[in-house]
């Protein structure tokens, strides 16, 4: 009997850990069955400068703005944002996850990359969550490659809430995480969001 015991004993953290890889996993599975789409991206800023303030892009002048003219000339224009990317849960279970990789890309191109090390969790029947991402990237190539200046141009326009514009496409790829102790599993492949992004979803008009 108590051998018995002692066996369970043993046993029971396997056990406590194996129950909770599973409900990682149902709750990531959840996750891929969710809606995402941008409910806006705010403090915007191009080497320093606020993009909200300007009226049209040709306002961006490197004269007038010298970190701007030294980005160009050292090859390292930051940009820096928040986008708040909304989840809808339709399922009728909760989603979740503890940690995620995210990529988000422009006509093909990566455009930020990072890690989001905090829980999010969606309740089931319609529960919404709305997740700040922090997003940074040299933008330096997007200015100057042909292969994405003018759609980089474009989002800059619709970032500043300029009129008269066509939509950002945007690529936005999720990957799950799953936290085994000291181990991290990937949840295999990405949750892949394509959005045609306005200026009033940019702006959050």
């Amino acid at each position: 009997m108590k051998k018995v015991l002692i066996l369970s004993l043993l046993a029971l953290p396997l056990l406590l850990a194996s129950c909770g890889l599973n409900k990682q996993i149902s709750q990531a599975k959840t996750l891929g069955d969710c809606r995402y789409s941008i409910n806006s991206v705010d403090s915007i800023y191009l080497a320093g400068i606020n993009v909200k303030s300007l009226r049209k892009l040709e306002d961006l002048d490197p004269v007038k703005y010298p970190r701007l003219a030294a980005g160009l000339l050292t090859r390292n224009v930051p940009l820096d944002a928040k986008l708040n990317l909304q989840i809808t849960n339709p399922t009728n279970r909760v989603a979740g996850i503890n940690q995620l990789e995210y990529k988000i890309l422009l006509a093909g191109q990566e455009l930020f990359n990072g890690f989001l090390n905090q829980r999010i969790e969606v309740q089931p029947g319609g529960g919404r969550t709305v997740v700040p991402v922090r997003l940074n990237t040299n933008a330096y190539q997007l200015l100057t490659d042909a292969k994405t200046r003018d759609a980089f141009t474009q989002l800059v326009q619709n970032m500043a809430g300029s009129s008269n514009t066509q939509p950002s496409k945007l690529t936005i790829r999720i990957k799950p995480t799953l936290d085994l102790g000291s181990k991290q599993i990937n949840y295999p492949g990405y949750i892949t969001i394509d959005q045609d992004v306005t200026n009033k979803i940019l702006t959050g008009r």
